[in-house]
C-alpha cells in the first residue's frame, strides 16, 4: 500500500514528477470530513436501517437477501458488532438462506452469485469466533464454481472467460465480477489466486483501452481508459452508446474496474491502471455517476469510496489541477442528500435504488471508507 500511495501521488501531478512532501505534525492538515458531521450522518443512517428491519431480521426481502446483507455489512463496518441484537437478527436471516449448494440466497434465486458474494463478505466481517467458518467455506466453493472458465467449456479466448454473472446462465458482467473478487479477497485469496487472475482477464476486456489485454471489437472505439458493463452482448445493439458502436465508459464501472485491478495485483505503472486513473481524474464527481447521471448513484458512491481507499490516497487532483479531499467531498454530499428520517433514496429508481433500504445500505458502506483521520 505504501508503494501505491507513493506512485499514485506522483501520477496525480500534472507533469508526473512532483512528489508529495513530508509534513510535520504541526503542518499536516486534517484529512476527511468534519468529525461531528460524519458521526451525525452515520448515526442517522444506522437508526433508519435498524428501525426498518423486519421481525425476521430482513430488509426488503421481496427482492432477495441483497439489501439485508449490504445493510448488515454496513452496520458492522460502522461500529456495530455481531452481538448487536439488530445485526444478530440479520445474520440469522442470512444463515437461514444458506442452500445445500453452499450458496446463500433465496431458493430459486436468479441472482445467486451476487447474493452469495455479498453475504459471504458479511459473514467474514462478523466471523470473530469461527461461527461462520463452514458457511464461508461452502459459499466460497459455490462462487468459485460460478466463474466462467474451463469448467464451463470456456477458454481464455472467449470474451466471457473469467467473468461472473448474477447466477445460473446469466452472462458475466463487470459488476458481479468485482463482487466475486471482493468475496474471494475477503476469504484470503491473494492477487496470484487463479480465480482472481482469470477475473482480471475479464476485467481487462471491460476497459476502453486497446492493448494486448483487450482485443475485443469495442476496445479501440472509445479508448478513453474507462470501463463498461460487459463485452458479452446478447443483442446486436445492446449497450452500444456511441455513434461508432462503442461501449460508453461510466463512473461506477470505472471505479469497480480500477479497484479490481488493484486487488488483482496490478501496479500503478501498468498501462491499464494509468489509463483508468487518468479517466477518474478527468471525471471526478460526487454529484452524479459520470456517464449515467443519477442512475445507480448510490452504488457509484460505494465503488467510488472503496476504489479510492484501495488506492491508499487521501487526495485526488482532477484534470483541471484542483485537489480534492475525496472523503470530505463525499461525506458532505451524502449529508446534503440524506432524508429527514436518516435514509437515502434515489428519485431514479433504476437498479432498485428507489428502495431506501438498498440506497441507505450503499451510502453507509460508502461512508465506512470516509472516516476522518
Amino acid at each position: 500500500m505504501r508503494v501505491w500511495r507513493s506512485v499514485v501521488a506522483t501520477m496525480v501531478c500534472a507533469g508526473l514528477t512532483m512528489a508529495v512532501p513530508d509534513l510535520s505534525a504541526a503542518e499536516a492538515k486534517s484529512v476527511g470530513p468534519d468529525p461531528q458531521l460524519y458521526e451525525t450522518t452515520v448515526g442517522r443512517a444506522i437508526q433508519f436501517l435498524t428501525a426498518s428491519q423486519s421481525d425476521d431480521g430482513s430488509l426488503s426481502s421481496h427482492v432477495g437477501i441483497g439489501p439485508t446483507a449490504l445493510a448488515a455489512l454496513g452496520l458492522l463496518r460502522s461500529g456495530r458488532t455481531a452481538a448487536d441484537p439488530r445485526v444478530a437478527q440479520s445474520l440469522k436471516y442470512l444463515e437461514e438462506s444458506t442452500q445445500e449448494s453452499g450458496g446463500i440466497h433465496t431458493p430459486g434465486s436468479r441472482i445467486s452469485i451476487y447474493e452469495t458474494c455479498i453475504a459471504l463478505v458479511c459473514f467474514q466481517e462478523a466471523n470473530r469466533d469461527g461461527r461462520f467458518d463452514k458457511a464461508i467455506r461452502e459459499a466460497e466453493k459455490f462462487i468459485r464454481g460460478g466463474q466462467w472458465d474451463e469448467s464451463k467449456g470456456r477458454d481464455a479466448s472467449d470474451p466471457a472467460y473469467g467473468g461472473a454473472g448474477y447466477g445460473g446462465k446469466s452472462r458475466p458482467d463487470l459488476s458481479n465480477t468485482a463482487f466475486l473478487i471482493d468475496a474471494l479477497k475477503s476469504c484470503g485469496a491473494g492477487a496470484d489466486d487463479p480465480a482472481i487472475q482469470r477475473a482480471l482477464t475479464f476485467v481487462s476486456r471491460c476497459q476502453n483501452l486497446e492493448t494486448e489485454h483487450n482485443t475485443t471489437p469495442f476496445a479501440a472505439k472509445v479508448n478513453d481508459g474507462g470501463f463498461y458493463y460487459t463485452p458479452v452482448l446478447e443483442r446486436q445493439n445492446e449497450e452500444r452508446q456511441t455513434p461508432n458502436g462503442g461501449l460508453r465508459s461510466y463512473g461506477s464501472m470505472s471505479y469497480s474496474g480500477l479497484k479490481s485491478m488493484v486487488y488483482a495485483g496490478l501496479t500503478p505503472d501498468d498501462p491499464r491502471v494509468k489509463a483508468a486513473f487518468d479517466w477518474i481524474r478527468k471525471h471526478y464527481d460526487v454529484k452524479t455517476n459520470p456517464g449515467m447521471g443519477d442512475a445507480g448513484l448510490y452504488y457509484y458512491y460505494h465503488t467510488f469510496a472503496k476504489a479510492l481507499d484501495a488506492l491508499g490516497i487521501d487526495e485526488i487532483e482532477d484534470a483541471k489541477g484542483e485537489k480534492h479531499d475525496w472523503r470530505r467531498d463525499l461525506t458532505e454530499e451524502l449529508a446534503r442528500r440524506q432524508q429527514a428520517n436518516g435514509s437515502w433514496v434515489n428519485d431514479n429508481a433504476q437498479w432498485m435504488e428507489g428502495d431506501p433500504n438498498l440506497a441507505t445500505a450503499f451510502a453507509l458502506l460508502a461512508l465506512s471508507y470516509c472516516r476522518p483521520k
